[in-house]
């Protein structure tokens, strides 16, 4: 996403953003077996409870 872009971005969707980006990375770990599936439900569900997203977008 261009600086720009972001910029113009409201707190909650920068907030949705950054949640999807880090989903995508434990997507990754859990793809590359660099982590186990309790390890990623876990990291998963603090990630969802620390950054207030809604827990139906998993």
């Amino acid at each position: 996403m261009e600086q720009s872009a972001w910029d113009n971005l409201s707190y909650e969707e920068k907030n949705r953003q950054l949640f999807f980006q880090q989903k995508e990375l434990l997507d990754t770990f859990l793809e590359h077996h660099s982590i186990s599936k309790e390890q990623y439900d876990k990291s998963l569900g603090d990630l969802i409870v620390k950054m207030g997203i809604e827990a139906t977008i998993q």
